[in-house]
């Protein structure tokens, strides 16, 4: 994003417009390197956020509403007991650098004073520093005495703006003249960058791209970037100050922020959100797939069962011809035709050696019956688990994996976290309309139950065969399906699912043919006097 000296030399007149004279009402402190100042500016009161996150610095008006911590941390409190219901007198820029000075004038009971708050939107470097005469009163983010840097952020320091980089500072015209009289035409952009002060790559770009090539170039440098013009929009990846193709415009500079900031919040909290629910999702995986692992090695154990059975029959019936003491056999198999090699425990009797071998057939017999239901039931979770897990996949909003939050709370995969049953959300399947047409989707497998709950027996029932995939029901309303109607319905169907590939295949057939066996699962159904349609999914 560029939030560099040019951009933020705009801002800084624009938040001046709006707030200079205004009174600071409240301080918050959401986040640990967010601080929120209620301003009232004698026709409203403002919010205005101070970021100096890493990836999120800087300074704009906010409506986002974020939870304060009950107990506010430090730097927050001394903001409070310096500024609460002082006047913001001027909000300007320090020379062309990334620093914002924010000039409060304070009144005690005893004294009056001026106080200055540094924002410098510095990238990872970012800070937030309250200073009285030139020393530091406090810092959001501070250094330690013995700390090997080059400034030292304490209270009690003096207050020293960071090393200036060895670059023309374009408001000394006469400087950046001389630098660009003999520049190259090729490369424009990248020498602009690397050699003058306060401005980032895009907006180095920018110049070059608006450069007719007429004029001076540098006083076409110098107009661009202290010309008052804002043109403030946004674009897929970034906000600007000036005119951008194919970006969204926004009335103000810090409106272009707040959308910006807002939305790739947003963005972080369902990437956050997602890998939350994915991570749990796994983990369950991973537990059933070790039982499965397990189970499947005590009935591989148990292999040998049906030998033990006709060992032990076979010595029954040739207990004649044995000798006791013997360590083995070699008698005719009557079951199935050859011979069978029978070892002996020569401690034992014949007859011992033949319950020995029914004892452990018995056992093993017991084992496999009481393996069979648990190897399915465990196949079944996991069968449920990976339809979770694509749910987490395709979720594509918030709305989409709080409703898979709340199936995982249910399961017991999650834990509540308040430790209070919420209330019972009114159901909001994903909503489709085609050609007259109500199509209606489930966003996890407690939702695909209740939409076929609710569904028509008339009503036309599509999933995606053999994948996992969210139910589909379409609201006939007693009409037949027009074939358009069927593909979009199966193009939902198949992009909202975990098959790959270009085209998927999707069952479908009327709501009265699909049922839920006892006990299943949520999402699991069977179903019946189904045809397939083969599909690309909905772009």
């Amino acid at each position: 994003m560029p939030q560099d000296a040019f951009t933020l030399r705009l801002n800084a007149r624009e938040l001046n417009a709006t707030l200079a004279g205004g009174k600071i009402n409240k301080i918050n402190q959401p986040e640990r390197e967010e601080i929120t100042f209620l301003i009232y500016t004698g026709k409203q009161v403002l919010k205005l956020a101070l970021n100096v996150n890493a990836s999120d610095c800087g300074v704009y008006f906010s409506d986002a509403v974020k939870e304060n911590p009950a107990v506010a941390p430090g730097f927050c409190m001394l903001l409070r007991k310096h500024l609460t219901n002082a006047e913001l007198k001027e909000v300007s820029l320090v020379g062309f650098e990334r620093i914002l000075a924010f000039r409060f004038f304070c009144v005690s009971d005893f004294s009056s004073t001026e106080k200055i708050l540094y924002a410098e939107i510095m990238g990872k470097y970012s800070n937030l520093i309250l200073t009285e005469n030139g020393v530091i009163t406090g810092a959001l983010k501070t250094t330690a005495i013995g700390e090997n840097c080059k400034r030292l952020i304490f209270p009690g320091a003096k207050y020293e703006f960071p090393e200036p980089q060895d670059k023309v500072d374009p408001t000394d015209y006469p400087a950046l003249f001389s630098l660009l009289k003999d520049a190259r035409q090729e490369n424009l952009d990248e020498f602009l960058f690397k050699h003058v002060r306060g401005i980032a790559p895009v907006t180095a770009e920018n110049i070059v791209k608006w450069y007719g090539g007429e004029g001076v170039f540098a006083k076409h440098v110098y107009d661009y970037l202290f010309s008052n013009e804002i043109t403030a929009c946004v674009n897929d990846r970034d906000f600007f100050a000036r005119w951008e193709d194919g970006a969204t415009l926004f009335p103000t500079l810090s409106a272009a922020q707040a959308y910006f900031y807002g939305r790739k919040g947003r963005e972080k909290e369902i990437a956050a959100m997602k890998r939350k629910l994915s991570s749990a999702v796994n983990s369950a995986i991973k537990k059933q797939e070790k039982r499965l692992a397990q189970i499947l090695q005590k009935r591989h154990d148990c292999k040998d069962a049906e030998l033990n059975r006709i060992s032990g029959e076979l010595l029954t019936a040739n207990l004649w011809k044995i000798e006791k003491g013997s360590r083995g056999c070699e008698l005719e198999n009557f079951y199935g035709g050859g011979t069978v090699k029978i070892t002996l425990d020569p401690t034992k009797t014949p007859s011992e050696n033949a319950q020995s071998y029914f004892k452990k057939y018995r056992k093993e017999k017991r084992t496999l019956e009481a393996l069979a239901p648990q190897e399915e039931e465990t196949k079944r979770e996991i069968s449920y688990l990976r339809s979770l897990s694509a749910a987490a996949e395709f979720a594509k909003d918030k709305e989409d994996l709080t409703a898979l939050e709340e199936e995982l709370i249910a399961a017991g995969i999650l834990k509540e976290t308040n430790g209070k049953k919420k209330k019972e959300k009114v159901v909001s399947f994903r909503s489709f309309e085609k050609d007259g047409f109500r199509i209606l989707a489930g966003r996890n497998n407690m939702e695909n139950d209740k939409l076929v709950r609710s569904a028509r027996p008339d009503d036309l029932w599509l999933h995606a065969k053999a994948y996992h995939s969210c139910h589909v029901v379409v609201k006939t309303e007693g009409k037949p399906v027009p074939d358009e109607v069927l593909l979009f319905a199966a193009g939902i169907c198949a992009q909202y699912s975990d098959g790959k590939g270009d085209k998927v295949p999707v069952d479908y057939c009327e709501v009265r043919f699909v049922k839920k066996p006892p006990k299943s699962k949520p999402g699991s159904v069977v179903y019946t006097d189904y045809k397939t349609v083969t599909v690309a999914p909905l772009s």
